[in-house]
């Protein structure tokens, strides 16, 4: 009988039962031998990959865009018709392209792999009935594991023993307080985040100690399960890949029907079948932009330094550009829009509240009434409670590289950290006599310390059960009775401050006569009550403008969170974001998918969300056409994450997994670096798009010249490997630094591009038949007045006059398309140095291919002169200015 079964309620069975089914020895273990044997059967104790795509399939799908084999076609033609120096330069450029892609989608494909390294600690283990450390992954199902402070749990286990265990499951469940486990049976219905007496692989241990029985190993665990989810969710088209697919399909169209249209009307008209072919090629190039493959996917790669700039790092080249898109954001609470470090904000005291500034585990911080700071020293009442959380502790708070980081279970570490505050030291905890812990049964801990007074007991619990076990009350240094009054009084005052999503402790002390029996009910009773403090894992600084932005930019963000509707509430409303409702996993368990719609379209917040919630919130979003975004850093938000239109992971608090799954990773936790990389992704966006206008605009100018000039009955006025050049080399140039063009002004107070928009609209289609118009006719007037000038021996000059002209006007025209909206004036000529640079470097290698003898002759040019330069200058200036007038007048009548 196979050990491992899933339907199996270990919770719900009693520690004997669940040994006796593994077949094993709480105190000795299992032997050598068995060991053996169960992982013959059940395999190591890690993730197995059941989606890794091989990396010649990442590879070979670089080249399945339907541009990329429009240029395997004109490769063809050209060395069927014997041009090999122009298949070659096209199938150079698909190269190039591919390899760039397939290093970035290589590394992305390696998810799993980072989930296999995460689970290959150590533990420690009972076997021949003696301890033993072991790599994580030999374990099998049956094995005693012993849990002690700072372990990461190897495997899903059961408890068998445990003395104050406390484990920080935020990783899995996002609930970001650590949960308190013991070995008793729960009830089989016990949902997991509630099965105290298991603990999970990749959670961690932040207090105690215990004894547990590994259950399930590998896949069979909720990690792996987790795991699978992620790998079966399918990862679809960016946005910008499906526009330009479209866009490749017609252009193929487009190219195959000129060229059929144009060499059969030619011939038809009696010209020479060849040159109608090559004419027909030349046309199939000119409509085609072969370098726009390359050009997009140099951009976007370009766009992964930009991005760095931005604390934000791309797995995926196509991910910054839907980021762009992105008309929603789900994020995380707990790492995400918080620090994940808890931290006291309020103390209530006998005289009145007192306010606690500062975040997170860094001490900084003082104390303030009514927004005033007062003297710590001058309240004795607050450092009375503030020495009773340091003392009455476990945890420990120190400064590192990375900053300020706590050592044991966060909570206490908040308590800590508030003692810091008023300058009180560790050297408190050092003449510690006696303790009580913590347990779920009890709520609360008590130690006994040697003081100059004698034995003193320092307590902390929950609120209810120190009050009840409380007489008194600390004022003014002394101890008061505490009558039925104050009693209802306090209990309002921590019921309040759990409403605003704060996580309330009571402290209490009480001076032990020397005879006293060091018992529980010896000790903890007639407490002198010091104050309730209230505590809270606080959001980020920069978070509060981050979704003010994000709201301006018209960019909707959802909070998913496993903590409590409260709890995430008060950080809702911390941080600015506006909710009229929040859902718990078990009201949305009761809804179907279009309540679940109709809710998404308000302002909503879900708490208490398990993973299978993220996973199904973000779908339905993306049926209703959203462009999806979603953060997150723990293991529970890997699904959810692959399957969002991008994915966000954090740099520093994340799971391996989470980053694995992710599309971009913040480098810094930061959700404000969201926002500034949303700016970069409309950024490059726009940019493909301006790049693409400008490449279809020379495109058509090219098309313009050659279709007409036929009409007309005059000679080739471009030979195809001219066009090639212009194609390849010229434009790519310049439309690769059009790619680093900066941002326009205002990108952010714009609503997101429609996501089913064409990359074409009506005003570029209009700049497109214009500019690229004016090029073609101006490019055909050039030619047919050098030609009118010689008919017999001037067609090479009228050639390369046409061939220099269209260049220097497309050139021109670059300009205009730095920014569509906005005049030069606004941009500024100079901003872009890459682009005038580019501008330089292209003239410079076309003043070349006009006077360097081995280029004459392979591009079929001859010397000009310099008034023949002149010209060309002289009527491609209109275009720009007249363009450039034209935009200043829309941009003043905004």
């Amino acid at each position: 009988m196979s050990l491992h079964n899933p339907k199996t309620m270990w919770h719900a069975k009693s520690t004997d039962e669940v040994i006796a089914h593994f077949k094993s020895d709480g105190k000795r273990g299992l032997s050598d031998e068995e060991v053996g044997k169960r992982s013959k059967r059940y395999g190591e104790n890690e993730l197995v990959s059941i989606a890794k795509t091989p990396w010649y399939v990442v590879f070979l799908r670089q080249f399945t865009d339907v541009l990329i084999l429009i240029l395997f076609a004109a490769a063809a033609i050209s060395l069927a018709i014997g041009e090999l120096g122009d298949a070659v330069t096209i199938l150079v450029i698909i190269a190039l392209n591919g390899v760039l892609g397939f290093v970035q989608e290589f590394k992305a494909e390696n998810a799993i792999e980072a989930l296999k390294q995460m689970l290959h600690p150590t533990c420690k283990v009972i076997r021949n009935a003696r301890e033993e450390i072991i790599d994580a992954k030999l374990l099998v199902p049956g094995d005693i594991v012993l849990l002690e402070i700072g372990d990461k749990v190897p495997a899903d286990l059961r408890l068998l023993e445990s003395f104050n265990l406390k484990v920080d499951e935020s990783s899995l469940t996002g609930e970001s307080a650590s949960v308190g486990k013991r070995s008793d049976t729960v009830e089989e219905e016990t949902p997991l985040s509630g099965q105290s007496n298991r603990v999970w692989m990749g959670t961690a241990v932040v207090n105690g100690r215990g004894t547990a029985l590994v259950v399930e190993t590998g896949m069979q665990t909720q990690f792996g399960q987790i795991a699978t989810m992620t790998q079966s969710v399918k990862v679809e088209s960016t946005p910008l890949q499906k526009q330009l697919a479209v866009l490749g399909r017609k252009l193929g169209i487009y190219s195959v029907a000129i060229s059929v249209l144009v060499a059969l009307a030619g011939w038809l008209l009696g010209k020479d079948l060849t040159e109608m072919f090559l004419t027909g090629v030349a046309l199939a190039v000119a409509v085609v932009p072969e370098g726009l493959p390359a050009v997009v996917t140099i951009t976007l790669a370009l766009g992964i330094k930009a991005m760095a700039k931005q604390k934000a790092l791309l797995r995926r080249l196509q991910a910054a550009e839907t980021l762009g898109a992105a008309t929603t954001i789900c994020t995380d609470k707990t790492g995400t829009l918080t620090q994940n470090q808890m931290t006291v904000k309020k103390i209530w005291l006998a005289a009145g509240e007192i306010e606690v500034t500062g975040s997170g585990y860094d001490p900084s911080g003082h104390f303030e009434v009514n927004g005033t700071e007062i003297d710590y020293k001058e309240h004795a009442d607050l450092l009375m409670l503030l020495k009773c959380g340091l003392v009455c502790n476990h945890a420990k708070v120190q400064k590192s590289d990375a900053g300020w980081e706590a050592l044991g279970e966060p909570t206490e570490a908040a308590l800590v950290v508030a003692a810091y505050k008023a300058w009180l030291y560790d050297e408190e905890r050092e003449s510690l006599i006696s303790e009580f812990s913590f347990n779920s049964l009890r709520k609360r801990m008590s130690v006994i310390v040697h003081e100059d007074e004698g034995m003193t007991a320092y307590v902390k619990g929950a609120p209810e059960v120190i009050l009840e076990r409380s007489t008194h009350l600390f004022r003014d240094g002394k101890p008061l009775a505490l009558d039925e009054s104050k009693r209802e009084e306090i209990k309002a005052r921590y019921i309040s401050m759990a409403a605003s999503g704060l996580r309330t402790l009571a402290l209490a002390f009480r001076r032990v006569p020397e005879k006293t029996t060091l018992s529980e009910e010896g000790v903890e009773n007639e407490l002198i009550l010091l104050g309730i403090v209230g505590i809270i894992d606080p959001p980020h600084e920069e978070v509060p403008e981050a979704v003010r932005m994000a709201k301006d930019a018209g960019i909707k963000v959802i909070m998913i969170t496993g903590d409590s509707p409260d709890t995430a509430g008060s950080i809702a409303s911390a941080i600015g974001l506006e909710t009229d409702s929040a859902i718990t996993s078990s009201v949305l368990f009761e809804m179907d998918d279009s309540a679940l719609e109709n809710k998404l379209k308000e302002r909503v917040l879900f708490a208490r969300a398990r993973p299978e919630d993220k996973l199904r919130i973000v779908k339905r979003l993306k049926s209703m056409g959203e462009v999806v975004a979603m953060t997150g850093d723990g293991v529970n938000d890997a699904p959810a994450l692959k399957e969002a239109d991008v994915g966000i992971a954090m740099g520093k608090k994340g799971t391996d997994v989470a980053k694995s799954a992710a599309d971009i990773v913040l480098t810094d936790d930061n959700f404000a670096s969201i926002i500034n990389a949303v700016k970069e992704g409309r950024r490059e966006y726009d940019n493909i798009q301006k790049f693409v206008l400008y490449l279809l605009a020379s495109n058509s100018g090219e098309v313009i010249a050659i279709f007409v000039n036929i009409l007309l009955g005059g000679p080739l006025i471009l030979i195809p490997v001219q066009i090639l050049w212009m194609n390849l080399v010229t434009d790519g140039m310049t439309a690769v630094a059009l790619g680093v063009e900066p941002a326009d002004k205002g990108i952010m107070k714009r609503p997101p591009r429609k996501v089913n928009g064409a990359i074409l609209d009506r005003y570029g289609i209009m700049m497109i038949a214009v500019l690229g118009g004016y090029v073609g006719l101006v490019t055909l007037w050039l030619f047919h007045h050098y030609l009118s000038q010689d008919p017999e021996d001037g067609l090479l000059l009228a050639q390369t006059v046409a061939f220099t002209g269209i260049i220097i006007l497309e050139k021109m025209i670059v300009l205009n398309f730095r920014s569509l909206r906005e005049p030069i004036t606004t941009v500024g000529f100079f901003t872009n140095k890459w682009l005038l640079l580019a501008i330089a470097v292209t003239v410079g290698l076309q003043a070349c291919a006009v006077y360097v003898p081995f280029l004459q002759e392979a591009l079929h040019t001859t010397a000009m002169a310099w008034e023949d330069w002149a010209l060309i200058v002289i009527v491609a200036l209109p275009i720009f200015l007249l363009t450039e007038l034209y935009k200043w007048v829309r941009w003043r009548e905004r």
